[in-house]
C-alpha cells in the first residue's frame, strides 16, 4: 500500500473504531480485555450508518489537502455524520481545545464515550466547533448551495468539498443547486456524494441509478462524474480519483465524485437473525442490547476489535507511530473569513431618495464597490424595479430561494457581504435554512460572520391571491433570537438607512420589509432616532398635548392610510393623537429578549402613560402580538395582515383587514371607547 493509501487506512480505521466507540461504550475504550456488560452503555444513541463513508471521504480529503499547493475544504451536510465529525476532532485534537476535558489519551476517549450523545453541549450531530462544520447539517439539503456561495469568496488553489447523502440528493434544495452551479461560473466545488444506498428508512433513489444512468444524470446537469466503490476499490484507487477529481475541478471542469459503497458496512452482518450491513437497519447502532445480551455483547466486542485498535493506539491511548504520523500528513483547514476591509457606508446626498429603487440601488452599488459584496436574487429584479442591478459581475440571479439562501449564507461565511432580495410571498421558504442559521450561529464554535440580509418587497397588499403571505417575519419573530432584525422603512430615506446599517452589520438575520410602489415622503427630521431606537414619534402628524390614542405605524403602506385617517379621527372623535412610527419591530419586545427593547419607562414616554394603542403593520397581528405580550395595561388593537376567501381587488383586502381610512376610525373608535370604560373601572 502506497503511504497516501497507508495513512488513509490508519485514519480511516481510527475514525471508525472511535465513533463506533462513542455511540456504544462507557468504559474499557481501547479493548485492554474482553468487554463486560458493565463497559457498555445501557442506551446507546447514535447514527452509525453513515459512518464508514463519511470517515472514508474525511480521511482522503484530509491527506490530499494541502499537497501541491491545494486547500481542500471538506463540509458535511448530513448532521446525522457529526459522531465521524467528533470522532476526527477527537484524533486530531480540535476537540480538546474548545473541550479540554477530552485530551487525546484513554481517560479523554472515556470522557467522551461517556459524555456522547451530549459530549458536553456540542452534541452528537454535525457542530461549527469542529473542522467540517461550517455547515450546520440539521438543514437537510443545503450544503451544496452553501457550498458554491463559499467558494464565491475562495482564493486561487483553494477547493471547497461537501460531502452529501444520497438522500440528501432527492430534497429540492440540493436538486435545483446542481443546475445552479450554471449561474456561478468558475466556483471550485467539488461535491463527494455518498451512495450507501439507503436514506434513513428506505433505498435512496440515487443509488439505484446504474453506473450508466448515474453518469447520464449528472452530465444532463452540466457535471461530469467519477465513481469509485468502496471498499472493494482500496484506498490508492479512491485517493487517485479523488486528486484528479481536484485537478479537474481546479481546471474549471464542474466534477462530481460519485462514492458508492454499502451502508453500515464493516458493522454488524446480522443482528437476532437479521441483515442489518447494506439495509435501513444499519441507520442507528444495531446493537442496542450489548449491556443485557450476550450475543449482543460478543458481537459488539467483534466488531470493534475488527479495527485493530491495539496498533492504532498506545497503552495510554495516545496515538500510535503509524495513526501519529498520518494525522500529523493530514490538514484540517476551515472556512476562513478574509481580514475585514473597512466598510464602507452609502454617503450621505443633499437630496434624499425618492424611490425605492432609487434607495436600493443607490446603497447596493456604493456597497458592491468595496469586491465583498454580492446581490442574489430570484429572477424578479425588474419585476421589482431594479433592472439596473441585473447582470452586474456581484449580481446572481436565480428562481430558487433556497438555493439562494444558502449561497448566501455561505458567502457569508467566508467573510463576503450580501443581500437576498425576493418577494415577500416566497420568502416562507427560507424559512427552516433561517432557523438553521440562527441555531449554528448560538452554537459553541460558531466564528463571527457578517450579517445575512434580507429585503422583501412585493408584499401581499399590492400584489395578486396567491402572492399574500408575510409568514417568515411572523416565525422568525416567535424565536425570540436576539440576531432577528425586523425592519420596516416608512419611506426610501429610510429604507436606504436601514439597508446600509444592515450591510455594515455582524451576527444578525436583518429582515427589511419595504414596498417598490410610490407612497407619500415622510419628514426625515426623526431618522437618526429611529435608526438609534428603533421608534420615533413624528411630531408633523402628532398633537402636543398628552395623546388619548397613538397609532404605531410600522412601515410605508401603514404610514400612508394613518396620515390619510388623521384628520377623520381628529373631527369626528376629538381626540389629541400621537403617531410613532416603528423603524424595528423588536423594539416593540421585552428588553430581556430584543436588543431593541424599549424599557417601560422608554414604552411610556414614546406611547402615552396611558393611551390607547392602535397598531398599523404590514404583516400579521400575531407577529405584533408575540412582541406586546400581556406587557401592556391599556386598551391595544392590532391591523395587519388578514387572509381573504379567496381573489379580492387590492381595496377589498385593505378594507377586509381594516387598513383604510375607514377601518383605522373604526378600530380608534373601539378604542377610545374601552379606554373610556377602564376609566370608570
Amino acid at each position: 500500500m502506497t503511504a497516501p493509501g497507508k495513512a488513509a487506512e490508519l485514519l480511516w480505521r481510527a475514525q471508525t473504531y472511535v465513533a463506533a466507540a462513542q455511540i456504544h461504550l462507557r468504559d474499557n475504550v481501547l479493548l485492554r480485555r474482553p468487554l463486560g456488560p458493565g463497559d457498555v452503555k445501557a442506551h446507546p444513541a447514535g447514527h452509525w450508518g453513515t459512518v464508514p463513508g463519511t470517515a472514508w471521504a474525511l480521511a482522503h480529503i484530509a491527506l490530499l489537502s494541502g499537497t501541491g499547493g491545494t486547500e481542500l475544504v471538506p463540509l458535511l451536510g448530513a448532521g446525522h455524520a457529526g459522531v465521524a465529525q467528533i470522532a476526527a476532532g477527537w484524533l486530531t485534537g480540535h476537540l480538546v481545545t474548545v473541550r479540554p476535558q477530552f485530551p487525546r489519551d484513554e481517560q479523554g476517549l472515556v470522557n467522551l464515550c461517556r459524555s456522547f450523545p451530549k459530549v458536553a453541549c456540542l452534541g452528537c450531530e454535525v457542530t461549527p466547533a469542529l473542522p467540517a462544520g461550517d455547515f450546520l447539517g440539521g438543514r437537510l439539503g443545503g450544503c451544496l448551495p452553501f457550498a458554491q456561495g463559499a467558494a464565491l469568496a475562495s482564493g486561487s488553489g483553494r477547493v471547497i468539498v461537501p460531502v452529501l447523502g444520497d438522500g440528501e440528493c432527492e430534497t429540492p434544495t440540493t436538486a435545483a443547486a446542481w443546475l445552479a452551479a450554471h449561474a456561478l461560473p468558475g466556483t471550485p466545488v467539488l461535491p463527494i456524494v455518498h451512495l450507501n444506498g439507503f436514506r434513513m428508512g428506505a433505498p435512496s433513489l440515487l443509488a439505484g441509478l446504474d453506473a450508466r444512468a448515474l453518469t447520464a444524470y449528472a452530465a444532463g446537469l452540466g457535471w461530469h462524474a467519477r465513481t469509485v466503490t468502496v471498499p472493494d476499490d482500496n484506498h490508492e484507487a479512491f485517493h487517485a480519483e479523488l486528486a484528479q477529481a481536484v485537478a479537474d475541478t481546479l481546471a474549471g471542469r464542474r466534477t462530481v465524485l460519485f462514492m458508492r459503497c454499502v451502508k453500515g458496512w464493516s458493522g454488524p452482518t446480522t443482528v437476532n437473525g437479521q441483515q442489518v450491513i447494506g439495509t435501513a437497519r444499519a441507520h442507528k447502532t444495531p446493537l442496542t442490547k450489548a449491556a443485557t445480551d450476550s450475543a449482543q455483547l460478543r458481537a459488539l466486542e467483534a466488531w470493534l476489535s475488527s479495527y485493530r485498535p491495539e496498533e492504532l493506539f498506545t497503552d495510554g491511548g495516545h496515538p500510535g507511530p503509524g495513526l501519529a504520523a498520518a494525522l500529523a500528513a493530514a490538514a484540517w483547514p476551515r472556512l476562513k473569513a478574509p481580514h475585514p476591509a473597512p466598510t464602507p457606508r452609502a454617503t450621505v446626498r443633499q437630496q434624499q431618495p425618492v424611490s425605492f429603487a432609487d434607495a436600493v440601488a443607490t446603497v447596493i452599488r456604493v456597497h458592491a464597490r468595496a469586491g465583498d459584496f454580492r446581490v442574489f436574487s430570484p429572477d424578479e429584479l425588474a419585476s421589482n424595479r431594479l433592472a439596473e442591478l441585473a447582470g452586474q459581475p456581484w449580481t446572481t440571479e436565480l428562481l430558487a430561494e433556497e438555493v439562494l439562501g444558502e449561497q448566501l449564507a455561505g458567502f457569508n461565511a467566508t467573510g463576503g457581504r450580501g443581500v437576498l432580495i425576493s418577494y415577500e410571498a416566497f420568502a416562507p421558504l427560507l424559512a427552516t435554512g433561517l432557523v438553521s442559521l440562527l441555531k449554528q450561529q448560538r452554537m459553541p464554535g460558531a466564528a463571527p460572520r457578517p450579517s445575512f440580509n434580507l429585503l422583501l418587497t412585493s408584499y401581499g397588499w399590492h400584489n395578486t391571491y396567491t402572492h399574500g403571505d408575510p409568514s417568515l417575519t411572523t416565525t422568525l419573530l416567535a424565536l425570540e433570537d436576539p440576531a432577528v432584525r425586523v425592519l420596516t422603512p416608512a419611506d426610501p430615506a429610510r429604507l436606504a438607512a436601514v439597508l446600509d446599517d444592515a450591510f455594515t452589520s455582524t451576527g444578525q438575520l436583518n429582515v427589511i420589509v419595504a414596498g417598490k410602489h410610490l407612497l407619500p415622503p415622510v419628514p426625515a427630521d426623526t431618522l437618526r432616532e429611529e435608526l438609534d431606537w428603533g421608534a420615533a414619534v413624528w411630531p408633523h402628524l402628532s398633537d402636543a398635548q398628552p395623546p388619548a390614542l397613538t397609532v404605531v405605524v410600522c412601515g410605508d403602506l401603514p404610514a400612508a392610510v394613518t396620515a390619510e385617517a388623521l384628520p377623520r379621527i381628529r373631527a369626528e372623535l376629538g381626540v389629541a393623537v400621537r403617531v410613532v412610527s416603528v423603524l424595528d419591530l423588536t423594539a416593540l419586545g421585552d428588553p430581556a429578549v430584543w436588543p431593541a427593547g424599549l424599557r417601560p419607562a422608554e414604552r411610556d414616554a414614546l406611547l402615552g402613560e396611558d393611551a390607547a394603542l392602535l397598531v398599523v403593520t404590514l404583516g400579521h397581528p400575531a407577529a405584533i402580538w408575540s412582541l406586546l405580550k400581556a406587557r401592556h395595561a391599556r386598551p391595544v388593537e392590532v391591523i395587519g395582515w388578514r387572509e381573504t376567501e379567496g381573489p379580492r381587488t387590492q381595496q377589498d383586502i385593505a378594507a377586509a383587514a381594516g387598513l383604510t381610512a375607514e377601518g383605522l376610525l373604526a378600530a380608534a373608535g373601539r378604542l377610545l371607547k374601552e379606554r373610556a370604560r377602564c376609566d370608570t373601572w
